[in-house]
């Protein structure tokens, strides 16, 4: 059973998204919060195993408030589910702490799946949101900054990781094994001076 907590100021649709993961099978809303502030509150005490953050909100931002979670939880999974697609809002995000990036225009069936990806350790993004951010990568590698700091199979794994793969699934793709991604990630957290692969991303990105 996945748990998930939702934040969002938008009501109907807050009801509507717990509804349907109530319904389906493997999946329980265990909360709902219509702010940041509240959230920051009590979500911690809900110990989700995933929460779905829309950005915009009167007050506190979304982002912001993963930030603060991400500081009170640091094992707390959390995907925006916003209507935001702009590369600064998206990079934010990921800088902030959030696993995955999901519009708002999502089927409920992948609104699913994504709850499922980063539940088994991926890192889900809307199809339009990957592009994105793989046109930052070949961006930012005609710069030539990151083949410098990175082999090109730690670029393959980190771009791997930000289209939402799990590392399953990388190995596949990669020929290799789980090990060895992990052996991969291990020297690329060392490499950029980061923690989580969340941070990978969001730093390789800038760079």
């Amino acid at each position: 059973m996945i748990s998930v907590s939702i934040v969002d100021d938008e009501k109907r649709l807050c009801q509507s998204i717990a509804t349907f993961l109530n319904d389906s099978p493997g999946f329980r809303c265990v909360s709902i919060y219509g702010s940041a502030e509240a959230a920051l509150r009590h979500l911690p005490d809900d110990r989700p195993d995933v929460v779905l953050m829309d950005i915009n909100m009167a007050g506190m931002n979304g982002i912001e408030c993963v930030r603060r979670l991400k500081v009170l939880t640091p094992q707390l999974q959390i995907v925006m589910l916003t209507v935001y697609e702009d590369t600064e809002q998206i990079f934010k995000a990921l800088a902030a702490g959030a696993t995955g990036y999901l519009l708002k225009r999502h089927e409920p069936d992948e609104l699913l799946q994504a709850i499922r990806d980063v539940h088994a350790g991926g890192s889900p993004m809307s199809n339009s949101i990957a592009r994105k951010v793989v046109a930052s990568f070949q961006k930012a590698g005609q710069a030539g900054g990151k083949q410098n700091l990175l082999t090109s199979r730690e670029q393959a794994v980190l771009d791997y990781l930000a289209q939402g793969l799990a590392y399953k699934q990388i190995a596949d793709e990669l020929g290799i094994s789980i090990n060895t991604i992990r052996t991969h990630l291990r020297h690329i957290y060392e490499k950029l001076h980061v923690q989580s692969r969340t941070e990978a991303v969001a730093k390789y990105l800038r760079l």
